[in-house]
């Protein structure tokens, strides 16, 4: 008998611990959910950021290689109301002045489209209409070629159009497909936006999500009527398209020169406007993925200490519960070392099984976040090798003081009736 104790191999070992655990269910269950919880903050946030991470470099092509944007306020504010406020009291750049400035870049660059957006509208013909999503957009003939979309059927808005405010639309693709079934031609119909009726002239050929958001969402109509029918005190956006990549840094120089003379500004004053480039975008996403990051990373750290700490708790208990079997185990030759394994075992079993459950529960909602911003699906099997391991290592550094406590145990003073 104690020839076999000495030569328990590991997968007796593992069946007893497994054993042992299912004999308190409910408290292994509680005892692997605080690692699951910590596993979970840090898989499904880091999932999602993957995903987006992954939709970046596709997305950055909504501006496309040589285009950069002209606007009142960066696109991602940090800081207190401090910084906002700053931004908020800028100037709004207005037409006038995104007209001055085309005519000081004339011939310096390939195309200067105007923009302004305003979400949350919602699109009707006859019986049929889009969600309230629609973004509702004033552009003008440059809109287009600065923006990169192509016309897939009638025509672009032309320059009549925006000198006479005429209400006319193109429509995104989106919002095309959702008002007008296959087969049906938008082209010459009437739809309503808002409080607007316009008349459709072209559709846009789709392009797809960009960093979690639909371009194709969208309904164009010319800028000047926008700005007099809807909203005349909106700041505008400015595109800006090099003609060539080699040309980039010095049209965008020339672009910032212009703007400052446009907006009258004297040497000393800073640029009281913001320019959006693919490096600029990059960098606010950095930024951004970085809070989150962290503030998922202290979440994870407090849990999976909690959980550390709820396991060593649970596995005392247990070799107090446990003290007469571990005393006959020894007293029919149990060695040392299969009483401190079978311990050990146990609380890799709580550990690794909580973080099993977290990485499946992560990944999971990681994917349906992505799911929702019209990203790709994505598996981190970089975090979650890193999951299993912190996960072991958790098992092993709380569970070794209990282990080495059942090894321990004096076999007489285990049996002496208590």
């Amino acid at each position: 008998m104690s020839k076999l104790m000495k030569t328990i191999p590991p997968r007796e070992i593992l069946l007893q611990a497994l054993s042992s655990l299912s004999i308190n269910r409910l408290r292994s269950w509680l005892t692997t959910l605080g690692v699951a919880v910590g596993v979970f903050s840090i898989i499904s946030v880091m999932t999602a950021l993957d995903a987006i991470d992954k939709s970046v470099e596709s997305g950055l092509t909504s501006l496309g290689a040589n285009t950069f944007q002209i606007q009142k306020t960066p696109a991602t504010v940090f800081g207190g109301g401090h910084s906002r406020n700053r931004y908020a009291n800028r100037k709004d750049i207005t037409y006038r002045q995104a007209q001055m400035f085309r005519k000081l870049m004339q011939d310096k660059a390939g195309s200067i489209g105007f923009i302004i957006t305003r979400p949350a509208s919602q699109a009707k013909y006859g019986s049929r209409s889009t969600n309230p999503d629609v973004t509702m957009t004033g552009g003008d003939e440059q809109f287009a070629a600065s923006n990169g979309y192509d016309v897939r059927e009638g025509r672009n808005l032309g320059s009549g159009d925006i000198q006479h405010a005429r209400n006319m639309v193109v429509l995104g693709g989106e919002v095309a497909d959702r008002l007008f079934p296959a087969g049906e031609s938008p082209v010459g119909k009437q739809i309503r936006i808002n409080e607007g009726v316009y008349t459709v002239i072209g559709v846009f050929e789709k392009k797809g999500a960009a960093f979690g958001q639909s371009q194709d969402n969208f309904a164009l109509i010319p800028i000047t009527r926008y700005l007099d029918r809807i909203d005349e005190r909106s700041s505008l956006g400015i595109t800006v398209e090099a003609f060539s990549q080699k040309e980039y840094p010095a049209t965008l120089d020339q672009a910032v020169g212009a703007m400052r003379l446009t907006r009258g500004l004297t040497v000393r004053e800073p640029n009281d406007f913001d320019i959006r480039t693919n490096d600029s975008l990059i960098d606010s996403f950095r930024d951004v993925q970085r809070i989150i990051s962290s503030g998922a990373f202290i979440i994870s750290f407090m849990a999976l200490l909690t959980a550390g700490v709820g396991i060593m708790n649970i596995m005392l208990v247990s070799v107090t519960e446990r003290t007469r079997e571990i005393g006959i185990r020894k007293s029919i030759g149990a060695p040392r070392s299969s009483i401190r394994n079978q311990f050990l075992a146990e609380a890799l079993v709580l550990s690794i099984t909580g973080g099993v459950i977290g990485i499946g529960a992560g990944v999971g909602t990681g994917n349906i976040i992505a799911l929702q911003l019209n990203l790709p699906m994505i598996f981190p099997w970089l975090w979650i090798a890193v999951s299993i391991a912190v996960c072991s290592a958790i098992g092993m550094a709380f569970g070794i003081f209990p282990a080495w406590k059942a090894a321990g145990l004096d076999p007489v003073e285990a049996l002496r009736p208590k």
